[in-house]
C-alpha cells in the first residue's frame, strides 16, 4: 500500500463542501489520485453520514464511537476542517481558502450558498481561475431545480427502478447509492477537464478561465440509462422488468441449478454453441429459433425455460468449472464477504487497511481504489478524518493563522 503522494493531481487543491455521497464519492476520487482535499464540515454535528449506522468503528472497548461504516466508505484522503459558514468569519474563511484552492464543489440546495456570497456568481469575480462544481438533484435551472434530491427518489425518477426487478414484482432499486456514485464520478471527470482546460487556456492568456459545473442527480442518472434508454429513443417503446435478464441479449441472466445459482452471460453465437455443446443440448443448435441472438431474443421465454431444465441437472461448480474452460462466460452469485474474500479481489488490493486513532485495532478497513497507474498510482495517505481533526493544520499551513488567531475563532464558535 502507498503511503507517500505520488498520484498525478498532486499539487491539486479542492475545497470539498458537500457530504451525504455523491460530492464525497467525487473528492474521494480526486484525494486519491493526489489531490489535497479540504472537507468542510459543521462543526459539532459534521457530514450527515457520520451518524448513518450502525455498524460503527469499535474502540478498544468494542464500544461504537462517532465514526460510521458509511461515512469512511467515501472520506479517505482528506483532512476535515470546520467552520460555521453562517458567521460572516467562516464566510470570510471559505473565501481566503477558495483563493488557495483550485476547485470548489459543493452540494447544497440550489440558491442555498448565494445568501453567504458563497456561489458562483458571488465568488467568480474575485476567483476567476477558479473550478466552481456544484451537484444538486434537478440542476441550477429548469422547474424542478428548487428541489432536494436524494439517490432513493431519484432512482425512481431516474428510470431504473421501472426495469430493476422481477417481471411481476414492484419497482426495485439498485441496492447501493449508486444514483450517488454515478453523479460523483461524472463530477470528477468534469472537474478534470475544467482543470484541464482552465490550465491549457492559462498559456496564451492572463487568466479568467475558470467555469461553473452544473450537475444534476436526475440528469445523471439519465445518461447511464445506457443502452435501455438507448432501447426506448431507438423504438419509442417502454422496456419493462426483466428480472436479471438482458432485454437485447439471450441468454444473459442467473440460472438455477442443483445446489444455487450462476450467471451465464452468452455474448455472441459462438458462445452459445460452446455452451450447448458442454450441456449435451445439439438439439438447441439445431433449432430454428435459437440460430442467432435475434432469434434467440424474440423467442426468449421458450429458451430460458429449456435452458433452466439443463442447469438444473448439476451443481453451480459443475458449470463454472466447465463453462470457463470453454471461455464461455459466466460467475457465481457472490456475497459481499466472498467478494472480499476472493483472491483476485485480494490480489488487487481491493481491500486496504489504514491506521485510525479511534479504532480498537488501530486501523480501520476500506475498499481500495479500483484505478491502477503505472507512472503515477494511487497512494493512501489519510484515513478518513475525524470531525475538525485537521482544523489547527490548515489555518496554520494555508491561512497563515497563529495560535491566537485561531483560538479567538474557536472561541466564537466559527471554526
Amino acid at each position: 500500500m502507498i503511503t507517500q503522494n505520488t498520484g498525478p493531481l498532486k499539487g491539486i487543491r479542492i475545497l470539498d463542501m458537500t457530504r451525504i455521497l455523491a460530492g464525497p464519492t467525487c473528492t474521494q476520487i480526486l484525494g486519491d489520485l493526489g489531490a489535497d482535499v479540504i472537507k468542510i464540515e459543521r462543526p459539532g454535528s459534521g457530514d450527515d453520514t457520520r451518524k448513518w449506522g450502525p455498524p460503527f468503528v469499535k474502540d478498544a472497548d468494542g464500544n461504537d464511537t462517532s465514526e460510521s461504516a458509511y461515512y469512511l466508505c467515501v472520506n479517505r484522503n482528506k483532512r476535515s476542517l470546520t467552520v460555521d459558514i453562517t458567521k460572516p468569519e467562516g464566510q470570510e474563511i471559505i473565501r481566503k481558502l477558495a483563493g488557495k484552492c483550485d476547485v470548489l464543489i459543493e452540494n447544497y440546495k440550489v440558491g442555498g450558498l448565494k445568501k453567504y456570497g458563497l456561489d458562483y456568481a458571488g465568488m467568480k469575480e474575485e476567483f476567476p481561475d477558479l473550478v466552481y462544481c456544484s451537484i444538486s438533484g434537478f440542476g441550477q435551472s429548469g422547474p424542478k431545480s428548487h428541489r432536494a434530491g436524494y439517490d432513493f427518489m431519484i432512482q425512481a425518477m431516474g428510470g431504473i427502478m421501472s426495469v430493476t426487478g422481477e417481471a411481476d414484482g414492484s419497482p426495485m432499486k439498485v441496492g447501493v447509492g449508486i444514483a450517488d456514485v454515478m453523479c460523483g464520478m461524472y463530477a470528477a471527470i468534469s472537474i478534470l477537464s475544467a482543470i484541464r482546460n482552465r490550465d491549457h487556456a492559462g498559456k496564451f492568456d492572463a487568466g479568467g478561465n475558470g467555469q461553473h459545473i452544473d450537475l444534476a442527480l436526475l440528469d445523471s442518472q439519465a445518461a447511464w440509462l445506457i443502452n435501455s434508454g438507448s432501447n426506448y429513443l431507438t423504438s419509442r417503446e417502454d422496456q419493462h422488468r426483466l428480472g436479471n435478464a438482458h432485454p437485447n441479449i439471450v441468454p444473459y441472466q442467473v440460472f438455477k441449478t442443483s445446489d444455487s445459482f450462476f450467471v451465464l452471460a452468452v455474448g455472441n453465437d459462438a458462445q452459445f454453441s460452446k455452451f450447448c455443446e458442454f450441456a449435451k443440448a445439439p438439439e438447441l443448435l439445431e433449432d430454428s429459433r435459437f440460430k442467432t441472438n435475434t432469434d434467440r431474443v424474440q423467442n426468449r421465454n421458450i429458451l430460458v425455460s429449456l435452458i433452466t431444465d439443463l442447469t438444473q441437472q448439476h451443481t453451480t461448480q459443475y458449470w463454472l468449472d466447465g463453462l470457463e474452460k470453454l471461455h464461455v462466460p459466466c460467475g457465481p452469485v457472490n456475497t459481499i464477504k466472498d467478494v472480499f474474500d476472493d483472491p483476485q479481489i485480494q490480489h488487487r488490493e481491493m481491500e486496504v487497511s489504514m491506521p485510525h486513532p479511534l479504532s480498537g485495532k488501530g486501523e480501520v478497513s476500506l475498499i481500495g481504489s479500483p484505478v491502477k497507474m503505472s507512472e503515477t498510482p494511487v497512494s493512501y495517505r489519510n484515513a478518513p478524518p475525524t470531525l475538525g481533526q485537521h482544523t489547527d493544520e490548515i489555518l496554520e499551513e494555508i491561512l497563515s493563522m497563529d495560535e491566537n488567531e485561531r483560538r479567538v475563532l474557536a472561541d466564537n464558535g466559527v471554526v
